[in-house]
């Protein structure tokens, strides 16, 4: 198992709905056959979109019709998610890791009856749909139209370059989460997202310190507002801003920025930033063990004398039959 290639897809959602973004993905087929990776990681909400910029019409005390015609037209475009050819989207992101032989870690909107939640899905070669991981804890306004997932979808799974686990955009910034995953012995960490920052990256390469793991973040690429149809019209030729955003309209809404981390905190492939494409790091597994006979955070650093965690991995749910 030592050594393997591991990759970040970046791609953004496209502004023609899920069904175009879906085949944009499964149109980098050969290159991920090419690059040999074992496992691929695609960004946050990339099918079913990330809204950037905005309110859907919603102020203090009250919310427009407009507002919730947009939600509905969002939902519309979340995937259910599941096993079989009942779910197309998860099919497909089956099919599409059983070609290439590369487990699939994709962020999603998922729609369950009325209520979306920003998810991640992973997806095994042979077994198909194997874990699925809600966000715990939507950032700011993305409150407005995702429900907060619950500690039964904490999920570490199998795969050929080691055992996957990981945390959605800012989830990443909750100590204790990631000290549960930890626990759970994650040696390569997956942290899809749309947080474009140079700063974004700093705390990639702390994860990867901190947990003497291998990261994968695959961020979002997005060109600007005009092209993908957001925002307001500011000129006579039809050029878009979000709402109070900087600039002239022609900066990219997300820039990319996908990076791979190894053990020691260094960045080993990327950024990739201003477009799309496959980024990708061969890794040696060996090198988890290495670094952690320095530190090793749930082991003989953990010190559970003094402290302890308790984690509640019980689903949410207010209705039992």
């Amino acid at each position: 198992m030592a050594k393997k290639v591991i990759a970040a897809l970046q791609v953004g959602s496209s502004p023609d709905g899920t069904e175009a973004t879906l085949r944009n993905i499964l149109s980098y087929e050969a290159e991920i056959i090419r690059s040999g990776a074992s496992l691929v990681v695609i960004p946050e909400a990339t099918l079913g979109g990330y809204p950037k910029g905005s309110n859907f019409d919603t102020y203090l005390g009250y919310r427009l019709q407009s507002g919730k015609e947009e939600f509905r037209r969002y939902f519309q475009q979340a995937i259910e998610v599941g096993s079989g050819d009942t779910y197309p989207e998860v099919a497909q992101l089956c099919k599409l890791s059983k070609n290439t032989g590369a487990s699939i870690v994709c962020g999603c909107i998922e729609r369950d009856r009325t209520t979306l939640y920003c998810s991640m899905l992973y997806i095994d070669p042979i077994q198909g749909l194997v874990g699925k991981h809600r966000k715990l804890m939507p950032t700011a306004s993305e409150r407005l139209v995702w429900g907060q997932g619950d500690g039964s979808t904490l999920p570490v799974v199998d795969s050929a370059v080691g055992k996957l686990g990981g945390a959605i955009c800012w989830e990443n910034m909750m100590p204790l989460m990631r000290y549960a995953m930890y626990a759970k012995g994650v040696e390569v960490w997956c942290a899809p997202t749309v947080d474009q920052r140079p700063i974004w990256r700093t705390i990639m390469q702390n994860i990867g310190y901190e947990g003497r793991l291998f990261v994968v973040s695959a961020v979002q690429f997005m060109p600007n507002a005009t092209v993908m149809g957001l925002g307001e019209v500011i000129d006579e030729q039809g050029t878009r801003r979000l709402p109070g955003a900087p600039g002239d309209g022609q900066e990219n809404l997300i820039n990319g920025g996908s990076v791979i981390v190894d053990p020691y905190g260094e960045i080993i492939a990327g950024p990739l930033l201003g477009k799309e494409g496959l980024v990708t790091a061969e890794i040696d597994t060996n090198l988890i063990i290495e670094s952690r006979f320095d530190f090793d955070p749930t082991g003989h650093y953990s010190r559970g004398d003094v402290f302890q965690l308790t984690v509640n991995e019980k689903s949410r749910e207010t209705v039992f039959e």
